[in-house]
């Protein structure tokens, strides 16, 4: 047993989905999830989505902004540049979670005139994955989490289901998908 040498920069869950038409095609809905128990700016929930749902525009809704917005400058601008711009406008929210993984997960915001759920269905085997940080500034973050790929996923929008599905891929060999719940999940940092 050893310790990893980073630092641990934030602990929580990171489930994503990534509708696209078409087995390849462009992401026509793209939704990252964060339920963060320790970062730096605290605990919270946020959503980033791009979608049609949102006219093609990124939207972003928290319980806690100023740690989405930490998000932005560090790991969540790191995975998706196109997030790392901090005049994005972000919607105050309030975050519920129904259903447990192995049949439907869902995570349910409700915002002023609006309900999004995220759901997560027909799941695979868990993938544990650990990377560390590289040399800056190609890989400035390192992460330990367990992904569960999902090969149904469903965003809706007061109602109405965002296009597109989940496709099946591969990752090291292993059966994996476009959309996945993120459990576990520790970023590090080098000292």
């Amino acid at each position: 047993m050893s310790i990893d040498s980073h630092r641990v920069i934030l602990t929580g869950e990171n489930p994503f989905i990534r509708l696209s038409d078409t087995d390849g095609g462009p992401i026509g809905t793209n939704a990252s999830f964060w339920r963060i128990l320790f970062s730096p700016a605290g605990p919270g929930h946020v959503l980033y989505m791009k979608s049609e749902l949102t006219d093609d525009r990124w939207r972003i809704w928290s319980d806690n902004i100023a740690m989405a917005r930490w998000l932005q400058a560090t790991v969540q601008g790191m995975l998706n540049p196109e997030l790392s711009d901090l005049s994005l406008p972000a919607a105050e929210a309030r975050f519920t979670r129904l259903g447990e993984f192995r049949d439907a997960w869902t995570e349910r915001l409700e915002a002023y005139g609006e309900t999004i759920d995220l759901t997560w269905y027909e799941t695979g085997e868990p993938l544990l994955i650990h990377t560390q940080p590289g040399p800056p500034p190609a890989r400035p973050y390192g992460v330990c989490t367990v992904l569960i790929p999902a090969l149904g996923a469903r965003v809706t929008r007061n109602g109405v289901a965002a296009r597109g599905r989940p496709f099946p891929t591969q990752r090291e060999g292993r059966p994996f998908s476009t959309s996945a719940l993120a459990f576990s999940e520790s970023w590090t940092a080098a000292q």
